[in-house]
């Protein structure tokens, strides 16, 4: 299949980044880089996770930091929640757009360790989260399944368990009068390779040609860029990705650096190949640069170092 002619980029660095730092990050620090990635031609920017501070002290200050948010136009400042009271902190938080979301696992041992649920129990509060939306009127915007491609602690994951969540959450949305969601793939422990990503996705579409679907990338191995390129390939167009390749999950047992898909290294394999995706490589180069600065370390996204390819 060939390219597709434009793809969309949504930002996760501040996010998945401070999530994933060690250490305290100043929320003015944390203004400066989403103030920065807003003037990059991003449309969408996750600001922060509403969880518990106790398991991921990086977002003790996420309401401080909604609090903080530039206006910027045409830019949606997202955040997410894994449960009904991270879900009702957010709804009443400033400044940010409120999309419905659901995080479940296709890999069960992973879903234990990162959030004490089974599969039924995952879908339970899948269900529930959904019956909120509906109360609310928030749309239901995206399905994430973690661990889509592998897992550090289960091994392999089929890719029936992938269908097999896909179809319930599908089902839960049809059953609460919700709009059928993007549905996000993601590679949460950096199990992916081309050869996987062309199995799921097959497989995905094979049951559901009309689905959106996303990919969420981690770098930890090294293949997030050609992970990315055969999704595209595949027709995918909706990508995460991270600044600098900030982040990585705090619960997937990585002896190292786990970054994410970098953001300015992906905008400049498809400003190379012909694909658009409305952003601005200078800018997202400086705040790259600026990423690396606030978390005091060097971060794995290539070409803030080399630069742009001039012609």
């Amino acid at each position: 299949m060939s390219l597709p002619s434009r793809i969309e980029v949504r930002e996760e660095g501040p996010r998945e980044g401070f999530q994933f730092e060690q250490g305290e990050i100043p929320t003015e620090r944390k203004l400066a880089l989403i103030q920065a990635l807003a003037r990059t031609g991003l449309k969408r920017i996750q600001t922060v996770s509403f969880v518990d501070p106790r398991r991921v002290p990086g977002m003790a200050d996420a309401e401080l930091v909604c609090q903080g948010l530039p206006v910027a136009e045409g830019v949606a400042f997202g955040a997410l929640w894994l449960n009904a009271k991270g879900f009702l902190r957010a709804l009443v938080a400033p400044n940010l757009t409120i999309d419905g979301s659901v995080s479940v696992s296709a890999s069960e041992v992973f879903g234990k360790r990162n959030q004490n649920r089974d599969r039924e129990q995952d879908l339970a509060a899948a269900a529930g989260l959904m019956a909120l939306y509906a109360e609310h009127r928030v749309p239901f915007a995206r399905a994430t399944i973690m661990a889509a491609f592998g897992c550090n602690f289960q091994g392999e994951v089929p890719v029936s368990a992938v269908l097999d969540r896909i179809e319930a959450i599908l089902a839960l949305a049809g059953g609460a009068g919700l709009q059928r969601p993007v549905v996000s793939l993601a590679d949460t422990m950096a199990w992916a390779t081309p050869r996987r990503i062309a199995s799921v996705v097959g497989a995905v579409r094979d049951k559901w040609p009309d689905l959106e679907l996303s990919l969420h990338l981690h770098d930890t191995r090294g293949l997030a860029m050609v992970n990315a390129w055969e999704g595209m390939r595949l027709g995918v167009t909706r990508f995460d990705a991270a600044i600098a390749g900030l982040g990585g999950c705090p619960f997937a047992k990585h002896a190292g650096a786990a970054g994410n898909l970098c953001t300015e290294d992906l905008a400049l394999l498809c400003a190379e190949s012909g694909v658009e995706t409305g952003l601005d490589l200078e800018a997202l180069i400086e705040a790259g640069r600026l990423a690396e600065a606030v978390v005091g370390h060097p971060l794995p996204g290539r070409v803030k170092q080399g630069g742009p390819l001039r012609h």
